[in-house]
């Protein structure tokens, strides 16, 4: 029946798939309020746009499903662009719906009123359209599903006008059949195969679009020794002899891949944000597997290029892989060696954190999922953090945004709710979003937030020091974080040492509410 075009969104989200939504109501989004609890979907209320984002952002890393966000003109579309950048940055599915005033150019002085709204929300989005017409709106939709499955998997913006929203439409058409991928066949992976059967040092470097459970039966097969990023870490699970980790940042990376005579990256950028310098260090022939043309067109010039999902290239590798005669080049005792000799250089850099980490570890169910935030804590732990399962970490690698984990953190275990979600936070980024924790509070999750209270920027204070500038502006007041906590409604502990740490995130999984710890290095 004929119903308000914004309450027919809501509708049409829901023979999608979308049963969660995140997001804030206001005077210009309303209308797409009126249909969300008759179309049998959820809406977690955050305490700000920001929030919402990120927990949208959360939730489909978690769920592997579109996050679905509603905003309202303005300043809510603008509070969420943040989210919208990391999501872009990192390949997440988010789809943002907002309203927008129904005129811009003739008339000034209107609540919310932004020059153009859409082009803002397109500078960290994959696009961001107007709907002026029910028809429009329902065909973007469509079109943001079919792309979130077909290619790259990143942010997109619709905003509908408010008279818009408010005026009587048809119904939603029924979901289409959904268009098939491509899949890469045996022949089409020929050419590497080509390649790995005359490579003594076959080395894969394995990255955040790589989704699949073969990689360790390939890499075994194959002989072949391995890098992680950071968004691929899990992806060969643990303790394969060939394994060097997530160490790509490391400069003595360089060496070993220049040591190898194949290098094949899937599913990897490349970037800054996984290297740390500019150069990846081959020198024999550089295989690329992307979905994305711009990857294997990039500055590292692949001699090989194949454009495909890393899950469609590993099924088909696998399918052919008897084919190859496997390496005998690499030994797990320079693996190891490398190894031991990268994470001492980790501890080196930040004392401490290492065995903090190994602690913390230690407490956690292997299946726990784990969102983290820009603090020292997690950089250290992204490289000496073995995962055993892929998927299971997620950082604000790329766009690096401060605030990120806990409503990640809290989007992630609205999704996966009865299994484990736990947050890491650094004392600075927890004040960008700390309000959150009332959202956790009122959802009963059973979320450890881990806080790692150094009272200081000290990241920003040691690369200070490193270029010789006095530190300024790295230390700001803090709150008594327990106590705050506590009038949030949620559990605190302040353990005085690593047994206490470990007890305390042990309760805090069993717990009927989130639990801050906050954690200090005086902990060691």
């Amino acid at each position: 029946m004929k119903r308000p075009l914004g309450a027919q969104i809501s509708h049409m989200l829901k023979d999608r798939g979308v049963d969660v939504i995140f997001g804030i109501p206001g005077v210009h989004n309303q209308e797409m309020y009126r249909g969300i609890e008759e179309a049998g979907i959820t809406h977690v209320l955050a305490r700000h746009e920001q929030g919402a984002g990120f927990m949208a952002d959360g939730y489909a890393r978690a769920s592997g499903r579109p996050g679905v966000a509603y905003v309202i003109t303005g300043p809510g579309l603008c509070n969420i662009m943040t989210p919208m950048g990391q999501a872009y940055s990192d390949s997440v599915p988010m789809l943002v719906l907002s309203s927008c005033l129904d005129e811009t150019q003739a008339q000034r002085g209107q609540l919310h009123q932004m020059k153009d709204q859409r082009a803002a929300a397109e500078t960290v989005a994959d696009w961001s359209c107007q709907a002026n017409d029910a028809q429009a709106a329902y065909g973007l939709v469509e079109r943001a599903f079919e792309e979130f499955e077909l290619s790259r998997p990143r942010p997109k913006h619709i905003q509908v006008p408010i008279t818009q929203l408010q005026a009587e439409a048809e119904p939603a058409p029924f979901p289409n059949q959904p268009a098939l991928r491509n899949k890469v066949l045996p022949p089409d992976v020929a050419p590497v195969l080509s390649l790995l059967n005359i490579a003594q040092r076959p080395l894969f470097i394995l990255g955040g679009g790589c989704r699949s459970n073969l990689w360790r039966q390939i890499l075994t097969q194959l002989g072949a020794a391995c890098f992680t990023t950071t968004a691929g870490r899990g992806l060969v699970g643990a303790d394969y002899p060939l394994d060097f980790g997530s160490m790509l940042p490391r400069p003595g990376s360089a060496e070993v891949i220049g040591s190898a005579d194949l290098v094949v990256a899937v599913g990897a950028e490349l970037a800054e944000v996984d290297l740390w310098r500019h150069d990846l260090g081959h020198t024999a022939t550089l295989v690329r597997v992307d979905l994305d043309p711009e990857v294997l067109s990039d500055r590292h010039r692949a001699a090989v290029k194949l454009q495909a999902d890393g899950e469609g290239f590993a099924a088909a590798l696998w399918a052919a892989a008897e084919q190859v005669k496997p390496a005998t080049g690499w030994s797990a005792e320079e693996v190891r060696e490398a190894r031991i000799r990268w994470r001492a250089e980790v501890d080196a850099e930040r004392p401490g954190i290492v065995r903090v980490a190994d602690a913390l570890r230690a407490a956690m169910p292997a299946d726990t999922m784990i969102y983290s935030d820009m603090t020292q804590f997690a950089y250290v732990a992204n490289e000496v953090w073995d995962m055993s399962i892929p998927y299971h970490w997620h950082h604000p690698t790329g766009f690096g945004t401060l605030g990120y984990a806990l409503p990640a953190g809290i989007g992630g275990a609205v999704a996966r709710r009865g299994r484990p979600t736990a947050v890491i936070a650094g004392d600075y980024g927890f004040h960008y979003t700390m309000q959150e924790l009332g959202v956790a509070v009122e959802l009963g999750l059973s979320l450890p937030i881990i806080l790692w209270d150094n009272g200081k920027l000290k990241e920003i204070e040691d690369s200070m020091v490193r270029a010789q500038i006095a530190p300024n502006a790295v230390v700001a007041r803090n709150p008594d974080f327990c106590k705050l906590a506590e009038a949030f409604g949620a559990f605190s502990a302040a353990p005085a040492n690593l047994d206490e740490m470990q007890a305390a995130v042990r309760d805090a999984f069993a717990a009927n509410g989130p639990t801050l710890i906050r954690i200090t290095p005086e902990i060691l």
